[in-house]
Parts: C-alpha cells; structure tokens; sequence
C-alpha cells in the first residue's frame, strides 16, 4: 500500500461535528498540521468528507 501524505489548510470552525470527528481520526485538528497515512478505501471516504478543509499530496 501507498502512503498519502494529507495536511489540514482550513479551519474546521463552523463545520459539522462528524467533519471534526473525521479529522481528528486523521491525526489533524489545526491549520498547517500533517500526517502521513496508509492509502485505504476507508482513507479515500474520510478524506471526501473533509475534502474543502485538506490537500492531499501523493494519492
């Protein structure tokens, strides 16, 4: 499997709580924050969800 590197570039104030929630799941919480996470299926679902709060680099 690949590795994605994902990092948060916009608040997550005013979003629903399950945004949040997916983006703590995701090892982000703050502008600017990244992680590096294995590319899954369950990966691809979470990151639509908060996909107007992150850039993805490398899936």
């Amino acid at each position: 499997m690949s590795k994605v590197k994902v990092r948060q570039i916009r608040s997550a104030a005013k979003t629903n709580p399950n945004q949040k929630a997916t983006l703590k799941a995701l090892k982000l919480g703050r502008i600017g924050k990244s992680a590096e996470l294995k590319d899954s299926e369950q990966l691809q679902g979470q990151l639509r969800v908060v996909s107007h709060l992150v850039e993805v680099d490398g899936g």
